[in-house]
């Protein structure tokens, strides 16, 4: 049998339980940050029926937590964050930021309320005339701040977020991952409560991903603030989310804690997160045929160990063909591919699924 490095009963240990499907709530009882209450935003057509952005939006974010938006194109992650930042009103609903129902404000009131939220782009947008130092200081001048107030907050950004010693330098004389980070630390110049980030890795290469994810990671644990990020990529969500809400067409399809999520394997975002692994379909063992059943576990309480599992797999007399595992917070997931001799897929199957280790078998 193929053997997967890995899988023992230490680095399968257990964990807290999940929460029920759909419960972002963390452990320790923070505040609410970011609150969205039966949220629709409806476009007007004539020649069409109403196109429905946000269909009946539900969602609390919790204070310190990083939240992935994910969902593809059109599913209505563009709507949100612009109702989010103010920039649009939802046709009815409330949106609180911070205890503040943005949807209730007055037009000369949103300036105000808008400084709380930090916005940062998928391009940069840096300013090409000002110099990084320029870019940060521009919404500080906007809030009328002393220069000397001014350049002394900037060089705290600049260090903050790795560039000291660059704020003379101009947008064409830094790297994309560089200009990424100015455009970091002009949203975190007003010590916003939330920073919204809107695709900030799509941009970039692996390397300047992965730097770029780690700082947001490390800014959301030095100052405490709220972040969401907006991504169709998953990578994102599994490096830095706490948790994360899956939209299609205007609606929240799934959402919560992804180490909840991941531990629910049969839900459409967990095989999102931690996708099946890509094998052939027709596989033979020891010349006979075979089908091919998915299987997947964590370490959670109640559930069989890794080494449990691998050892039913022999008993079956099954072949690994394929296998993903991902450390996902504290929880371990891992899905198998396995090749059955056809005349034992049943038995794998009732065995597997008696232990509670979701099982598919592919068509």
């Amino acid at each position: 049998m193929t053997n997967i490095k890995g899988i023992n009963e230490q680095n399968f240990a257990e964990t807290q339980p999940p929460t029920s499907e759909g419960d972002t709530t963390p452990s320790d009882n923070r505040k609410v940050m970011i609150e969205l209450n039966d949220v629709y935003k409806v476009y007007p057509r004539k020649k069409q029926d109403n196109l429905h952005a946000l269909d009946g939006i539900n969602l609390k974010i919790y204070e310190g937590d990083i939240h992935g938006i994910v969902g593809q194109s059109g599913a209505g992650k563009s709507t949100l964050i612009r109702c989010l930042t103010a920039l649009e009103k939802p046709t009815s609903g409330s949106i609180y930021v911070d205890g503040e129902d943005l949807s209730a404000l007055a037009e000369r009131e949103l300036p105000k309320a808008r400084r709380a939220i930090g916005m940062v782009f998928q391009a940069a947008h840096l300013f090409d005339s000002r110099t990084a130092a320029g870019n940060i200081a521009y919404p500080l001048y906007l809030a009328k701040q002393k220069r000397g107030t001014r350049h002394e907050r900037v060089e705290e950004l600049l260090a903050l977020v790795g560039l000291s010693g660059r704020g003379s330098s101009y947008p064409s004389q830094l790297s994309g991952g560089q200009q990424q980070r100015v455009g970091i630390a002009r949203a975190l110049a007003d010590n916003p409560s939330v920073l919204l980030c809107d695709e900030p890795t799509s941009a970039l290469d692996t390397e300047s991903t992965q730097q770029i994810l780690h700082l947001i990671r490390d800014l959301r644990d030095r100052l405490g603030v709220t972040v969401v990020i907006i991504t169709h990529e998953m990578s994102v969500v599994r490096e830095i989310c706490d948790s994360v809400t899956l939209l299609e067409s205007g609606r929240m399809v799934q959402t919560g804690r992804v180490e909840d999520i991941i531990a629910q394997p049969e839900t459409r975002l967990a095989q999102e997160l931690v996708p099946p692994p890509r094998v052939d379909e027709e596989v033979q063992l020891d010349g006979k045929y075979t089908r091919v059943i998915d299987i997947a576990f964590t370490s959670t309480p109640g559930k069989p160990t890794g080494a449990k599992v691998m050892s039913v797999v022999a008993d079956e007399g099954a072949d690994v063909v394929g296998g993903t595992f991902e450390t996902i917070g504290k929880t371990q997931v891992g899905r198998l591919a396995l090749a059955v001799p056809v005349g034992r897929v049943e038995h794998a199957v009732r065995t597997f699924r008696s232990l509670g280790i979701y099982t598919e078998v592919r068509k």
